[in-house]
């Protein structure tokens, strides 16, 4: 190899492990990581703060690959600092069972923050990091103990600035001055089908500037000492996000590919990786070839990092002296613990009432919000209609940190994706509210929040025909399918006001993956708590409401509002000698998490008369009512009425329940 100062063979030594992984697994992206080298350089050897040898440490600073497609430029720099990520997993990249999947994925890889790949995804989780380290901040700092004070650095693509949850996130964090970010734009003017100058021309820098963001430009990512400069004036700024746009080159160093669109997605192929090794230096007759001194070097740099760490326990231990409640607190909150007796304080509705479910959520919300500091959010611009405002507190703002009421603006795409990085603090339960119809506007945070298995909690109202004159374009059909199929994802449609506290403490209680609570706008009847089995058995997903005296002819199962309808069916079934079973049918994905015993109690396989009533698609239905049960639903779109005519006009009656179930029992099967 030839002479080259460390700082330039250690750069180049990331570079070339990156084309040498893509090239053996005949996959991945590896221009855009040998274009970042110099960045990750500065970033992992001299800027952020971290520890090798514990990932989760509390006060590191957060590193979000926003364009998760140049993530072997992470895992080569987790590896050489020291983590627990081998050369031989660099080796491994994209193969199965492998660490180093194609794109970061948070709990495979240590020192992965959040899952990233869609474009924009990693961009507004960082906006929701870096509003969890404010709260936190805010609540457990004191002075000469700032136990939170990390940062969020955050490298993005062209392609992450197009999309458009970057724009909607970026505008949030500007509004909100969040000073804790720190985002490099990596300007390589390349996307998979050539120049960006194909779709993309704007000025991203007077558009972040508009956004209230501090902006700054380094021509050339090579210049270190630029980019030091540039990272050192972001540091300083604590009122504003920081943006950076550093001009890169793709496929750096590669004689044919640098700067060209082939490579972005591609590996360079054998020859031209020969010669990119011996651009730089390297033997071309080697893989994988990591230099002593460069090894040296990063391992060097993490364990100086590491000292941070030791420095912060020591302070943590001198704080814990001085301010033991909230030591206390903190502590428990950073263990998932809940308070003891917490859910004592949730309210019991009486029957003989009657009260929209999202009442009752918001009722719920406001009775337990006191005990658990952790629970913050807000809605995108619909908390008079969600109910998710906590009345007792303040709202977050660029001058209130400790605020726990929320406003996203009408930006349900950044919320999600900005309660996502609220949820990857591990301290914070956050939760976001929408009308259940926008849920598709949240479809991928959702989708990510589920692959990551972290608890976030959407409160979707609003949630069927029954919402009435809003019409078609806001009465919500599909939505509920189309969340129970997520895999790891809790839906639950609550029947009445208790179930929905239930709702809530089965949502603050789980443990893995979101929860989605869909609620009516309508009044619906309080169920007899004294009458019928008690509400706290929605944990289980379905319970037996109201049973037979007998053996049952038949079984009615509902969710949500429909729960009441097939109570009263049930009373007018007995007149026509039909014995009945009443199951409330919350959610399907705590039902089917239960033993096969117990599902055998709730449904029992003789029993294969079934009706099933819920206002919105049949798909998935049959699964419970079996082939010779039958479903009363939704399969086509609504129309603008009243919403207890329309509800009526759509079979959602006593009448019809009934006349459907006297068929149905009239069947032979």
């Amino acid at each position: 190899m030839e002479n080259k100062n460390l700082t330039q063979k250690s750069i180049d030594t990331v570079r070339v492990l990156s084309a040498d992984a893509v090239q053996k697994a005949n996959s991945g992206h590896p221009g855009t990581p040998m274009a970042l080298a110099p960045l990750g350089h500065l970033l992992w050897s001299e800027v952020m703060h971290y520890s090798p040898q514990n990932p989760g440490w509390a006060n590191r600073d957060r590193f979000v690959l926003s364009c998760g497609h140049a993530c072997m430029l992470q895992y080569c720099y987790l590896y050489l600092t020291g983590y627990n990520v081998t050369l031989s997993d660099i080796e491994n990249f994209r193969q199965l069972h492998s660490i180093t999947a194609g794109h970061p994925e948070y709990g495979l890889t240590p020192g992965i923050e959040v899952t990233t790949g869609p474009l924009g995804q990693g961009f507004a989780n960082g906006v929701g990091m870096a509003i969890a380290q404010q709260y936190m901040a805010k609540r457990y700092n004191q002075p000469d103990f700032n136990i939170f004070d990390y940062k969020i650095y955050a490298i993005c693509s062209d392609g992450d600035i197009m999309e458009g949850v970057s724009a909607e996130a970026a505008s949030l964090a500007g509004h909100l001055g969040l000073g804790n970010m720190i985002y490099f734009y990596d300007s390589n003017h390349i996307t998979i089908e050539g120049n960006t100058d194909l779709a993309f021309d704007e000025d991203v820098s007077r558009r972040f500037e508009a956004y209230g963001w501090h902006v700054q430009n380094v021509p050339d990512i090579n210049d270190l000492e630029a980019l030091s400069i540039a990272i050192r004036n972001a540091q300083k700024e604590t009122g504003r996000p920081s943006l950076i746009k550093v001009r890169s080159h793709i496929g750096y160093g590669s004689p044919n590919k640098h700067d060209s669109a082939s490579a972005h997605g591609s590996p360079l192929g054998k020859e031209e990786v020969r010669l990119v090794k011996e651009n730089f230096g390297f033997d071309p007759e080697k893989s994988f070839i990591v230099p002593h001194d460069v090894l040296d070097f990063y391992r060097e740099a993490g364990r100086k990092s590491s000292e941070n760490e030791d420095e912060w326990d020591t302070l943590f231990e001198r704080y814990k002296k001085k301010y033991p409640d909230l030591a206390e607190e903190y502590e428990s909150i950073s263990s998932g613990k809940l308070p003891q007796g917490w859910e004592e304080k949730m309210p019991v509705f009486e029957q003989g009432e009657e009260m929209a479910t999202r009442k009752a959520s918001g009722k719920t919300l406001n009775a337990i919000a006191e005990y658990l500091p952790q629970l913050i959010g807000g809605s995108a611009d619909l908390s008079p209609s969600t109910n998710t405002v906590l009345e007792a507190y303040p709202s977050f703002s660029a001058a209130n940190r400790d605020g726990r009421n929320f406003h996203f603006g009408i930006r349900e795409h950044a919320m999600g994706a900005v309660l996502n990085g609220m949820a990857l603090s591990n301290y914070l339960i956050p939760y976001g509210a929408t009308f259940l119809i926008f849920s598709d506007y949240m479809r991928p945070p959702l989708r990510l929040a589920a692959i990551m298995k972290i608890r976030q909690i959407m409160v979707f109202t609003h949630d069927s025909i029954g919402l009435g004159e809003d019409g078609t374009t806001h009465q919500p059909v599909e939505q509920l399918i189309g969340l129970r199929t997520v895999p790891n994802m809790t839906v639950i449609r609550p029947a009445d006001a208790n179930e929905t506290v239930h709702a809530w403490r089965v949502a603050i209680e789980h443990k893995e993956g979101p929860v989605a609570i869909a609620l009516t706008r309508q009044e619906i009847p309080v169920i007899d708590q004294k009458k019928y089995t008690n509400a706290k058995n929605l944990e289980k997903g379905a319970y037996i409401l109201s049973d037979s005296e007998g053996e049952p002819d038949m079984i009615l199962i509902a969710s949500g509002s429909e729960v009441h309808l097939i109570l009263k069916a049930q009373e007018e079934l007995k007149k026509n000698k039909i014995d009945a079973r009443v199951v409330s049918m919350p959610s399907w994905n705590l039902f089917d998490q239960q033993a096969d015993a117990y599902k055998e109690k709730v449904l029992p396989k003789k029993i294969r008369k079934r009706l099933a009533v819920e206002a919105g698609s049949t798909v998935g239905w049959m699964k419970y009512t079996t082939d010779d049960g039958d479903v009363i639903g939704i399969d086509k779109f609504g129309e603008s009425a009243p919403g207890e005519e329309i509800m009526k006009e759509y079979g959602f009656s006593i009448e019809n329940i009934v006349q459907r179930a006297v068929a149905l029992f009239s069947k032979n099967i």
